[in-house]
């Protein structure tokens, strides 16, 4: 049932519970469409089709099935109010443990009094050692094991974020000053959230994007859910010079809430934090950032075969009044080339705007490694390069490419998987079906374990170009490993 629901598909849900050993036998669809109001033909197409989007129904499935609310990936009608503010962390589940992770987001929770309000607390064990607070979290940290033994992915119930709180992770280093600070700025935001209280946002924000390449989207999305419930709960109170820098963190917290929903396939999801990326970057004043977004939507146009759009929403990103850093402008130009590629535009000309994206990050400056586009290194070029080429009708050159970033084991787990996806590809379509299968089972492994939905789609087209080499034994492998 928790594999089921962290699908974020109320069919699997369905299914699921019709099929759990707990009943003694398997209900029919039948029986179960009696419980939900709906006939069998409309449980079966449940089951079997896209996810169903309309919150009203799943609301009412939810409850006809007393599902808990926590384990969902929507809010429910709540009664009441809660009378704590809580700053909650998510961690990593313990039996996938990354390669050389960061500390793990678990520890204890510290109750600190606010002007006669208790505000929660939930330190990771690291902050906790080099606060000196051990002494002062004692039995509540078995609240906090309960806090975050829940699937990573119920942030689901935004609720006790967007109502009484802020999820936020506590930094190994925070003092008992700065975590003073933090908890009145919750409680008071007009008065105490200002610059120090803003730049702790940002400092998990960036934590999180760190976390990602090794932990995957379902494990980093819950810190970024809360983050940004706290960014659109707090920026109503805070004064008006406070507003626009928060609504910057924000912007650039929901173009990567966006990304995270692209990685496990929730398309509507990701528009709804791309929209609201813009609409915050534009309060902000943040002219780089909303060209930064409509480079991300001619991505997620890619995503979804859509070349025209994916074309001209590159375009539009590389348009002069966002002033966009070097480094973005190069991102934007090879975007620009792989939407000519797909539509058919010669050869010579695709090239002609890698070598200008190619040259244009050459020349960017290294002066600020975290800032836009930070991700857009020269081994993602050239992975990008040969992805664009693979469209371009040259799957072989592709291939080598993939294999020259690849060996060198710079790329984070999750990305290591994705882009071998594409290299099966680009080898499958190169006629190579044994090693185009041998680097899929691969990537369908990386894929499972980081919960990446985009890696699996990718292997599913891949399945498809070597149908015809469906009998060879390593196709048929391929084939189990990314069904299991």
């Amino acid at each position: 049932m928790h594999e089921a629901l962290a699908s974020w598909h109320m069919g699997q849900v369905f299914y699921a519970y019709r099929s759990h050993p707990w009943h003694g036998r398997v209900l029919s669809q039948e029986l179960m469409a009696s419980w939900l109001e709906l006939n069998q033909a409309q449980l079966s197409r449940i089951e079997s089709g896209k996810a169903p989007q309309d919150l009203g129904k799943l609301m009412r499935w939810a409850h006809s099935l007393r599902i808990p609310p926590d384990l969902l990936w929507f809010k429910l009608p709540v009664v009441g109010r809660a009378t704590a503010t809580a700053v909650v962390a998510a961690r990593p589940l313990p039996e996938e443990p990354a390669p050389n992770p960061e500390p793990p987001l678990a520890g204890g929770v510290l109750p600190v009094v606010v002007n006669g309000r208790t505000v929660l607390v939930l330190l990771d064990a690291e902050a906790i050692a080099t606060s000196g607070l051990g002494s002062l979290v004692g039995h509540s940290a078995d609240a906090s094991a309960q806090a975050t033994e829940r699937d990573p992915m119920s942030p689901l119930n935004r609720r006790s974020f967007l109502r009484n709180g802020v999820a936020a992770v506590a930094l190994p280093g925070l003092g008992l000053d700065e975590l003073q600070h933090v908890a009145s700025a919750l409680d008071d935001s007009h008065r105490y959230f200002d610059g120090p209280v803003v730049d702790y946002f940002r400092r998990v924000l960036d934590k999180a994007k760190r976390d990602d390449g090794a932990l995957g989207p379902k494990k980093t999305l819950p810190v970024m859910l809360g983050l940004l419930g706290a960014v659109e709960s707090q920026a109503r109170d805070v004064k008006p010079e406070v507003r626009r820098e928060l609504l910057a963190v924000g912007a650039d917290g929901a173009e990567f809430a966006g990304w995270l929903y692209r990685d496990i396939h929730q398309p509507q999801a990701a528009v709804f934090w791309y929209d609201r990326a813009m609409e915050w970057a534009q309060e902000a004043d943040n002219a780089a950032m909303q060209g930064y977004v409509l480079l991300k939507k001619s991505q997620m146009a890619y995503d979804e075969r859509d070349a025209l759009r994916m074309l001209t929403l590159a375009q539009a990103a590389g348009h002069d009044r966002w002033q966009l850093p070097a480094r973005v402008r190069a991102e934007v130009t090879q975007q620009e080339a792989l939407g000519r590629a797909m539509l058919g535009d010669p050869l010579d000309v695709v090239r002609g705007q890698l070598a200008e994206a190619e040259t244009l990050l050459a020349n960017a400056p290294e002066d600020a490694p975290d800032g836009l586009g930070a991700s857009f290194t020269s081994p993602t070029r050239v992975l990008r390069d040969a992805i664009t080429l693979t469209e371009a009708g040259k799957p072989g050159l592709a291939a080598d490419l993939f294999s020259d970033v690849l060996t060198t084991g710079a790329l984070s787990r999750r990305d290591t998987g994705f882009f071998n996806a594409r290299r099966a590809a680009a080898l499958a379509l190169s006629g190579e079906p044994d090693e185009a299968a041998k680097v899929g089972k691969a990537s369908a492994a990386v894929a499972h374990e980081v919960k990446s939905e985009r890696t699996v789609r990718v292997l599913g087209e891949v399945l498809q170009t070597l149908d015809c080499w469906r009998s060879r034994p390593a196709v048929r492998e391929f084939r189990e490993s990314l069904t299991a």
